[in-house]
């Protein structure tokens, strides 16, 4: 089997309405096309769901959260049309939590890369461990992080999106994305994550399901057109995929 098929998402909803959407692939839990459509479907479900109450997003246990897109894919691109739907994979996750009616909280246990940031910058409400450092990696392979750049930009703002944007090559610190405001609450261990996480899914599911549906649309207020903006986005990732810059540093990353 391609390594592209390889992974799942599930969902796993316990008796008092939290709906924790998982998701796993070998490649340090990297996300090809195939689960970012199933991550999809899954939001989507949920926030239809009656019996659920709030959304946790987070990865099967590997010391990434989530190293973006799947490099294996990124390869393959021969042409523009290939090159914007891959592109446009991240944009739809986005775009579904974005949209959902329920409150998508983050936990984020390790490393993320890329889209994984993305993902991370698109909940609502985002919890780490210490171990949840962090950066842009897309110029350094000839594009940048122009789908996932309006949900980071949205949560820490136009000058950190920019430094993260323009230092590819630069980890940065959970506590540096708590003070940037990526992460709400960073703990020493993953126990302590998983035990304020507990509790906060608690308190959310103890609140008017009204108010917090009308708190969501207020918090992503000023983003409806997003829905066409992060397809431009990934037309323009696309069209510097085919470059001979990105054709090169793609082949060079892949042999290191």
């Amino acid at each position: 089997m391609e390594i592209t098929q390889l992974g799942y998402v599930r969902t796993d909803v316990t008796p008092n309405g939290v709906a924790h959407i998982i998701f796993y692939h070998p490649n340090h839990n990297s996300l090809p096309s195939k689960l970012l459509n199933e991550l999809v479907t899954a939001i989507n479900h949920t926030s239809t769901r009656d019996d659920v109450k709030v959304v946790v997003l987070r990865s099967a246990e590997h010391k990434t959260f989530c190293a973006g897109a799947s490099f294996d894919e990124l390869v393959a691109i021969q042409d523009f049309d290939t090159g914007k739907q891959f592109f446009s994979g991240f944009g739809h996750v986005i775009n579904a939590m974005r949209q959902s009616s329920k409150i998508i909280v983050g936990r984020v246990h390790g490393k993320s890369v890329g889209g994984g940031v993305g993902l991370a910058a698109a909940t609502d409400f985002c919890l780490a461990s210490q171990w949840a450092t962090f950066r842009l990696s897309e110029l350094a392979v000839g594009f940048g992080p122009f789908v996932i750049g309006p949900a980071v930009e949205r949560k820490v703002g136009a000058a950190t999106f920019s430094q993260l944007a323009l230092t590819p090559d630069e980890w940065r610190t959970a506590e540096w994305g708590k003070s940037k405001g990526l992460y709400q609450e960073v703990f020493e261990t993953v126990e302590q994550l998983d035990a304020y996480l507990d509790h906060f899914c608690q308190k959310l599911c103890s609140y008017s399901p009204e108010a917090l549906v009308e708190l969501k649309k207020i918090f992503w207020q000023g983003t409806e057109h997003w829905s066409t903006l992060l397809l431009e986005r990934a037309a323009v990732s696309g069209r510097l995929a085919l470059t001979d810059y990105a054709k090169n540093a793609i082949a060079a990353f892949k042999k290191s």
